[in-house]
């Protein structure tokens, strides 16, 4: 029989709080004392965190198995609030514009359920929630600091407000697209704006770059692949009558497979390369592919999603070009993961958005999400 979890007033003034007080990657201390007294305040067992912040926390079931984790991202963005809530941020130019306070209070739904029904579980839950997602190394801080080891497999969730709440999306398909920052620098010989003949200025050949770096998707790649590749910077000069000796400009790239992002790359050097080549000029490119596609593992995956329709809406995956650190983990063990509905209101805001608004009944779903997905997990690991 599915768990449901109710929006209690304790878990929706959790919500309200975490979001008033939004911190950035790493410099979630306050927030990380809140989960950590919130924890230990429902009998919780709380360990220790090697980590600056973050919180740990460890529930051993009436009955031996398989050890799982249950993830949640702690961090706000630096965004200025324009949503008009009550309980809008009171931290000056930072909000949780990604719903990272969803998902803790979530995660909290479940935990308090779970420790309060040990019998039901046949092995350990290990609870981490997690320091700077948005800057895409909190969960590899987290494998570093090693909390992540001894893991049979790790449950995480994402707010989505293209669902409504009591929604939720999953399966084994790819679900948030891997991830790439590339920079480069041209380096020209610098001259007199009146004089361009005496120098080779990189600004025609940015020019071209960029246009010609479009081409990596609309002419490369499979229309039934999706790839971005976005720039979003240039920089070069600081005086008017002065033709510079260096520019750049830098972005980024996503893609669902690997193989499209190996294309990527290197087309993008190609093109860069021969363009400066063919403009007199030199090019350094910094080509990091820090985060990979987030897949679930096909065979935990099936038994969580057949649950769904039991306590929530299934809605399909709508795939999301937007990155998750929590494919990190693939490193280490195996993924479950879903979508959990946040709004569903014609065109509202999205991730990232002054204007994003994550509704307080989105918690219900994902509380029993992660407490649903973790008992079948531990049961599914166990009769492998």
């Amino acid at each position: 029989m599915a768990v449901t979890i109710d929006l209690t007033d304790e878990l929706r003034d959790i919500r309200h709080h975490l979001h008033m007080h939004p911190e950035r990657s790493f410099e979630e201390h306050d927030t990380s004392a809140f989960l950590t007294s919130t924890l230990e305040r429902h009998g919780v067992d709380v360990l220790a965190n090697p980590m600056p912040t973050g919180a740990v926390a460890h529930i051993e079931g009436a009955h031996p198995g398989p050890v799982v984790g249950l993830r949640a991202d702690i961090d706000a963005l630096p965004v200025h609030e324009e949503t008009g809530l009550p309980f809008a941020s009171r931290a000056d130019g930072v909000m949780h514009a990604c719903g990272h306070d969803l998902h803790m209070t979530s995660l909290l739904g479940a935990v308090f359920w779970l420790n309060a029904h040990r019998d039901l579980i046949h092995g350990t839950l290990r609870i981490i929630f997690q320091p700077a997602e948005e800057l895409g190394r909190g969960a590899r801080a987290v494998i570093d600091a090693g909390l992540a080891d001894g893991l049979d497999a790790i449950i995480g969730t994402h707010n989505n407000p293209n669902y409504a709440p009591g929604t939720l999306a999953a399966g084994p398909q790819p679900m948030m697209a891997g991830c790439v920052r590339f920079h480069v620098t041209l380096h020209a010989e610098g001259t007199h704006g009146g004089y361009p003949h005496k120098g080779t200025g990189p600004f025609e050949a940015m020019s071209s770059m960029i246009l010609a770096l479009q081409t990596i998707v609309s002419r490369n790649t499979s229309p039934f692949h999706p790839l971005v590749l976005s720039v979003t910077e240039v920089h070069g000069g600081d005086v008017w009558n002065v033709i510079p000796a260096e520019a750049g400009f830098q972005g980024t790239a996503r893609y669902f497979h690997r193989e499209d992002g190996d294309l990527a790359a290197r087309r993008f050097r190609q093109i860069v390369m021969s363009t400066a080549a063919a403009y007199g000029i030199t090019a350094d490119i910094e080509w990091d592919d820090f985060q990979a596609p987030l897949v679930c593992d096909a065979d935990l995956t099936a038994p969580v999603v057949e649950q769904i329709p039991s306590y929530a809406d299934l809605a399909p995956i709508m795939p999301s070009m937007a990155g998750e650190d929590f494919a990190e983990y693939a490193e280490v063990t195996r993924l479950v993961f879903a979508f959990v509905g946040s709004n569903g209101t014609p065109g509202c805001a999205d991730w990232h958005s002054p204007h994003f608004v994550g509704f307080d009944g989105t918690v219900a779903a994902g509380a029993a999400f992660y407490a649903n997905a973790a008992l079948t997990t531990l049961h599914t690991l166990a009769a492998e």
